[in-house]
């Protein structure tokens, strides 16, 4: 046993919530310090003993069901740890719950504790202008669907990537929608949505042809992300994030090449899944970089984005993995707020769950992370040049100078510069299988919160080079990855992201089932 013993003290704090859930009273008398200075406070009340907490639990009924979404640990000694649980409820209310854990010789004990409510989250902000949508978003659907079926009613918010039926795809850049024809019908993966029930609200803006990660977009301007006033949404799929963070949509349909859902995501408090690479059908929608290209989905609600995605995947075998994995060294490339936050959600993760939290043995490096994550900006400017280069050189001044510039970087690549920076991806992929074979890999989402709107470009670009280091690394691997909106630095969201073996997509949204309310 290390002299800190976080596991000891993750499975009592889960065993606590297991019988806090079950109203296991007999659990909940074992989980609790004998004796008469034990003490609980609620409600400007305090409860003081053993027993008086023991006939105080039992006169009450239950608790009201609730999820962990962050656990603080502050250790005051090896045996003692105060913890402060921060909680969502059933009715979109919050909680807190501090409690000081002691260890002995039968394990770890509350001592005292004290719970406290927060008023109901707020209604969400309206926000409708033509930073969000590119068409639609209007009172009628722009499209609708089967009308009956799992998705029935679900307003979809659709990057404007995809292919809707009679309207053009306009990648973000005026010049291309311009040139662009309307689609006959829309893309397979839209269309499987709309068969399910589901009716699109409206095209959602996109950063120029997917190239950023901001959501900054020159031409249309920034969508208003009502998550984090004052912030940008986080790109590309930015328009598809800011559309579902106001519940102006329900589900955000978007790709993700090097975190364009798992980016927004952490910067707008939205559920994000980054699909297996090839999993679900990309035809129908703009490439970039077709090695790292996905479709995936955006949400406020879990439940609802598991939902939508089983109805995208093959049937798969279902297997809990072993453990959480931590690596120290992919926590340390985010700033240290962030990677406290990032930390206290998976803390709540593994009390929620059960399993066990382990360090890898083998850690990544800071520079392997930049030698990946250069390799990978290398094949992914080759690849979009191929993909867009001619729309680039045919249209001068179409794009921002910042975006041009990106896909210019791919214009003179030698082969054997991209052939070298493949290898590099292909041995990343390996190690990455190899650590995931051991359990699910957490994560930060982005190594900041979402910057301020009037940042410099310069500071867009740091926060954007940082956060490539941690979003591109499930991208190389072609893994399927879970943004989950846990972390807060202050008010600010940023993202727990987890990564599953190839093929584990079903396996990574069955734990989020685990931990989620049931379907709004």
């Amino acid at each position: 046993m290390s002299e800190f013993d976080e596991a000891g003290l993750i499975a009592a704090a889960a065993a606590y919530e297991k019988a806090l859930r079950d109203d296991d009273l007999a659990a909940l008398d074992l989980l609790f310090a004998p004796g008469a200075r034990t003490l609980r406070a609620e409600g400007g009340v305090a409860v003081v003993g053993h027993d008086e907490i023991s006939r105080f639990r039992a006169r009450r009924g239950g608790a009201p069901t609730r999820w962990l979404r962050r656990v603080h640990v502050r250790w005051a000694s090896p045996t003692d740890a105060l913890t402060v649980s921060e909680t969502e409820r059933l009715d979109r209310g919050r909680g807190l719950q501090t409690q000081l854990w002691r260890r002995g010789d039968d394990g770890w004990r509350v001592v005292a504790a004290h719970v406290s409510g927060a008023p109901l989250t707020p209604p969400l902000a309206q926000v409708d202008d033509a930073a969000v949508w590119r068409a639609g978003g209007g009172p009628e659907p722009l499209l609708t669907g089967a009308g009956t079926g799992p998705l029935a009613g679900v307003r979809l918010a659709v990057k404007d990537l995809v292919a809707v039926a009679g309207q053009a795809v306009g990648g973000g850049v005026p010049r291309w929608l311009e040139q662009a024809p309307r689609e006959n019908a829309s893309a397979p993966v839209l269309q499987t949505l709309l068969d399910a029930g589901a009716v699109v609200a409206g095209i959602a803006q996109t950063d120029e042809l997917a190239f950023s990660l901001m959501g900054v977009n020159e031409h249309y301007g920034t969508p208003r992300n009502t998550a984090a006033p004052g912030r940008v949404p986080g790109g590309s799929s930015s328009g598809s994030a800011a559309a579902v963070a106001a519940g102006l949509a329900d589900l955000g349909l978007g790709t993700d090449t090097a975190g364009s859902l798992r980016v927004p995501g952490s910067f707008s408090a939205l559920y994000a899944w980054r699909p297996t690479h090839g999993v679900v059908d990309a035809s129908g929608v703009l490439p970039l970089a077709p090695s790292f290209d996905t479709v995936g989905l955006l949400a406020r609600d879990a439940a609802l984005l598991a939902d939508a995605a089983g109805l995208l995947l093959p049937e798969e075998l279902v297997q809990r993995p072993e453990a959480l994995l931590r690596s120290r060294a992919l926590l340390d490339l985010a700033d240290e707020p962030t990677r406290l936050a990032v930390e206290a959600g998976l803390t709540a993760l593994a009390v929620q769950t059960g399993l066990p939290v382990r360090d890898l043995e083998d850690d990544f490096t800071a520079g392997q992370a930049a030698e990946w994550t250069d390799a990978f900006r290398t094949v992914q400017a080759a690849e979009a040049w191929a993909t867009d280069g001619a729309f680039v050189e045919a249209n001068p001044g179409a794009l921002s100078p910042s975006v041009e510039a990106r896909f210019r970087a791919g214009a003179d690549l030698d082969p054997g510069t991209v052939a070298r920076a493949r290898e590099t991806v292909d041995l990343t992929r390996r190690r990455l299988q190899t650590v995931l074979r051991q359990g699910f890999l957490a994560l930060p989402s982005t190594a900041t919160p979402a910057p301020r709107t009037d940042a410099t470009a310069a500071e867009f670009e740091a926060a954007r080079g940082r956060t490539l280091q941690l979003s591109t690394l499930a991208s190389q691997a072609g893994v399927p990855a879970l943004g989950l909106p846990w972390g807060r630095v202050g008010e600010l969201p940023v993202g727990l992201c987890l990564l599953a073996p190839r093929g584990a997509d079903r396996s990574l949204l069955a734990l989020l089932a685990e931990v989620a309310p049931p379907r709004r």
